[in-house]
């Protein structure tokens, strides 16, 4: 007891000279490192409308949530794959057969993938649709453009690494594709295979992409997206009744941090039970001389396959593709009077005018395939005809008198409609030969 009483002085002691020192107990100095680190990713206060479930749809948060999950279980599968032809394949079924919990971890990482390319879609189009690309937002916006384009190329490498016919013959089909880019399509083609054909210099350049230089590339992009986004300050949602801007704050502890961490749970439940049952495709071994009857590149990629089976030649349709590119990344340009930021689709007006566009677009869409199939102008007829009704829809809403930026948002959701409409064909109503089939023949 003689012993034990200086003891118990000396840690009164420490302790008391220790909290002297930091101002704070050890719980307490982390829970204001936690704070800090919170606060570094978001502003002290948000606008009380901003948290408001029907305005973010929590999309951007979900795209951060889903790229440390995608770094993680790669890392993971770095650990049992092969990068080499003779064993990329092999290693991929001893992972999943013989490796614990192998089959989960590259579920998880195949569609927590596939749902980011899904989520970033979505949440460029939550941007779009409240003008939330505006000034002073307009280079965050272009950002954004890139991110999407990183997640397309991290899917797009990945697809391959396991040697299987589905990713030996969509990259197949893409980089044909890409030898159609006027001036400079051949020497990328040639770069990004390592020569003439999909081969061993081709898998090691897109693993080498896939877990090094785009990882990389995100992560950056990512950061600087984020700290745009504090500041030029986060979009204010509008009432569209009276377009008064709401201006009552809620501090981001613990109002906004309690929705994204039980949102967050729900989505790795969800996500986690989705790749407990669903596995991953896997075709069989890469075989370079039995291509598959239909040959079809990856799902996110089956709209440009489609649109360019309509077209002649398809250095046309490429040119297309590059310009609606510039066009989205010069989009917070386009001269605008209105100030819409944070408004959904900008007036009622423009809401019935992009739902009309739905319909406007799949007709268009349908009507370019049906004169591909009746047509002997090798996609010359089918082009003019689609350029012609788009050209004569913009027209219609000019002589109604529709303002600039409705006519943005309308012509925007004509051609995402039109797109969309041939990815579903392209997928699901296309058989041996690219013809075309009911979905269950």
């Amino acid at each position: 007891m003689a012993q034990s009483q200086p003891n118990f002085v000396h840690r009164v002691r420490r302790s008391i000279r220790r909290q002297t020192f930091w101002g704070e107990t050890d719980r307490e100095r982390m829970r204001l490192v936690t704070s800090d680190l919170i606060l570094h990713l978001h502003p002290q206060t948000v606008p009380a409308a901003a948290l408001r479930w029907t305005y973010t749809f929590g999309l951007g948060g979900l795209a951060i949530l889903l790229l440390p999950i995608m770094i993680v279980t790669g890392i993971l599968l770095m650990f049992s794959y092969t990068p080499s032809t003779d064993a990329a394949y092999t290693s991929i079924l001893n992972l999943e057969q013989y490796i614990w919990f192998g089959q989960l971890i590259r579920n998880l990482h195949h569609w927590s993938a596939n749902l980011l390319l899904v989520v970033t879609v979505l949440h460029l189009l939550r941007v779009l649709y409240t003008g939330a690309f505006h000034k002073p937002r307009e280079f965050n916006w272009q950002i954004g453009l890139m991110l999407l384009g990183l997640v397309v190329a991290a899917n797009f490498t990945g697809y391959l690494l396991p040697w299987d016919q589905l990713g030996y013959w969509a990259v197949t089909v893409v980089t044909s594709l890409i030898d159609s880019i006027p001036l400079i399509g051949p020497d990328l083609r040639v770069w990004l295979l390592g020569g003439d054909q999909v081969n061993e210099n081709t898998l090691h350049n897109f693993y080498v992409l896939h877990i090094m230089l785009i990882p990389l590339g995100l992560l950056l992009a990512t950061s600087f997206h984020i700290w745009r986004v504090r500041k030029d300050g986060i979009s204010i949602p509008r009432n569209l009744n009276d377009d008064q801007i709401f201006t009552e704050k809620r501090t981001t502890i613990p109002h906004l941090i309690s929705r994204e961490f039980i949102f967050g749970l729900l989505m790795v439940a969800l996500l986690l039970a989705w790749a407990t049952w669903v596995d991953a495709p896997l075709g069989a071994s890469a075989n370079p001389n039995q291509p598959p009857n239909p040959t079809k590149t990856a799902w996110y990629f089956m709209g440009l396959q489609e649109f360019l089976l309509h077209v002649y030649p398809s250095v046309a349709g490429i040119a297309i593709l590059g310009l609606l590119i510039i066009a989205l990344l010069l989009l917070p340009y386009w001269y605008d009077t209105s100030d819409s930021t944070g408004i959904w689709f900008r007036s009622r007006r423009a809401r019935w005018i992009c739902a009309v566009s739905v319909p406007v677009g799949v007709g268009i869409a349908l009507t370019s395939i049906l004169l591909t199939e009746i047509s002997t102008s090798s996609g010359v007829m089918p082009l003019v005809a689609a350029l012609l009704l788009v050209g004569g829809y913009w027209w219609l809403l000019r002589h109604r008198g529709t303002e600039a930026g409705e006519i943005r948002l309308a012509l925007f959701t004509l051609i995402l409609t039109i797109f969309v409409t041939f990815t579903v064909i392209g997928i699901g109503f296309r058989g041996e030969g690219m013809t075309l089939r009911g979905p269950w023949a």
